[in-house]
């Protein structure tokens, strides 16, 4: 076969960027590491879910809707996120989960010399998209493992059309409390647009935590991003939204692609935020529980570590966090190293039930007393 003169015909950032690669699928996993069973700590996802409406219609999606096409723009979800939040159904946008909403963003108000504004410590698809669309991404070093407001303001310039909050951060779970984001969006003056993720915000109860919802009423600059992969347990669905101004929403609109968000994700969704206080609820003293497990064995041992907002908690491993992953593995258990995050030998944990914190207590106090010999 003559060889494709690929470096001719693609661009340089592409060229330039690092694909990422997800891992291999479960039963994959397990075979390698001789398992029989994978505790998933990993990806933050809810092992509460999904919550019992959405389980009754996944069940009851009829065969005969496979061949007809969803909905295009998601009209039904929309009414709903609409009541919900007391906003009419023009003001949301909804996506397969938040990756796609991003790349929507970006694609709407950014090109090439461009440039984004996030951490260099958050969640990476802010990055990644902005990289291969060939937009510079600005990453300002977080302070006190949190974002920094004074040095994200400074980095503007004429080029910023958009900067990225996540809020609380993924992986560290920081937030900027009310007066922390009104000052930010105010210094900002719409001079662009302010992306605040929300991604975890069902987690978070403390009253100083600042509504998306509510300050894009004062600051029409502002676009949130929420999803059902986490509290609500949709991640196999892939389902997320944004929400922002008429006016915003209209230009990102034009980028975005129609028909991506499948039936079952968009009943499932709708099911899911129709009655789910007490899920919430139950999922939130689910992470509380599991805290009270992790934090006291964590001080035992003197291992530093970061326990704040989401569903997931870090530590700061004494060896390589990839070493100490396929020592968990070989036990059956699955974290996230954080390398890639920038995090060397950190490691996240997603908080789940009880028994399943105890068997990761379990796995960890075994590699440690084992690297220790």
């Amino acid at each position: 076969m003559p060889t494709l003169m690929l470096d001719r015909i693609v661009p340089q950032h592409i060229r330039n960027f690092e694909p990422y690669y997800p891992s291999k699928p479960d039963s994959v996993l397990m075979s390698l590491f001789g398992v029989e069973r994978l505790h998933r700590l990993n990806n933050n996802e809810n092992a509460l879910g999904p919550p019992p409406a959405v389980r009754q219609v996944i069940d009851g999606f009829r065969p005969e809707m496979v061949p007809v096409y969803p909905n295009g723009d998601c009209f039904d979800l929309r009414d709903l996120l609409a009541a919900k939040f007391h906003k009419t159904q023009n003001r949301f946008l909804v996506g397969n989960g938040s990756c796609e909403v991003i790349s929507s963003v970006i694609k709407a108000f950014c090109v090439k010399g461009d440039n984004i504004i996030t951490a260099d410590k958050t969640f990476a698809v802010y990055e990644w998209v902005a990289e291969f669309s060939g937009v510079e991404a600005r990453l300002i070093p977080l302070k006190d493992f949190g974002f920094d407001p004074e040095a994200m303001l400074d980095a503007v310039d004429e080029k910023t059309k958009i900067i990225f909050v996540c809020n609380p951060n993924n992986p560290t779970g920081t937030y900027w409390d009310r007066d922390t984001m009104t000052n930010f969006l105010e210094a900002v003056d719409q001079r662009c647009i302010v992306v605040i993720d929300e991604a975890y915000c069902e987690y978070v109860d403390n009253k100083d935590y600042p509504d998306a919802m509510q300050l894009m009423e004062a600051f029409p600059n502002v676009v949130t991003f929420r999803t059902f992969s986490k509290m609500y347990a949709l991640a196999a669905l892939r389902i997320g939204y944004l929400c922002s101004s008429p006016d915003v929403v209209d230009m990102v609109r034009r980028t975005h692609i129609v028909y991506s968000v499948n039936t079952p994700a968009q009943q499932a969704a709708a099911a899911a935020i129709t009655d789910d206080t007490d899920f919430i609820l139950a999922t939130r003293k689910m992470v509380k529980e599991a805290r009270q497990l992790l934090c006291p064995f964590f001080d035992g041992l003197g291992i530093p570590y970061l326990s704040n907002q989401g569903n997931y908690m870090m530590a700061h491993v004494h060896l390589s966090d990839t070493l100490l992953y396929r020592m968990l593995m070989k036990r059956g258990v699955m974290v996230r190293t954080m390398t890639g995050f920038r995090f060397p030998n950190w490691i996240r944990i997603s908080l789940v039930q009880a028994p399943v914190m105890q068997d990761f207590i379990n796995a960890f106090r075994e590699v440690v007393s084992t690297v220790q010999k």
